[in-house]
């Protein structure tokens, strides 16, 4: 919780600076994040699909060691 309201706050002062040294450029990007944000949807689910078929081969791979009481 912690991590996330100090990752929202340096992305306002981020933000906030840019304002300040170029307007447009600002509100390009007030314009701009909720579309890649959207673009990016499909490639996380994407990932998580990924990283959830490297789980199941791990816990196939390390199966039969489980079974003999290895792991």
């Amino acid at each position: 919780m912690h991590n996330t309201k100090m990752r929202l706050l340096l992305i306002l002062l981020l933000w906030a600076i840019l304002l300040a040294l170029c307007w447009p450029l600002a509100l390009l990007v007030l314009v701009v994040w909720p579309i890649l944000w959207l673009i990016s949807i499909p490639f996380r689910i994407l990932g998580i699909a990924v990283h959830a078929l490297l789980v199941l081969a791990q816990i196939l791979f390390f199966l039969p060691a489980r079974l003999i009481g290895r792991f």
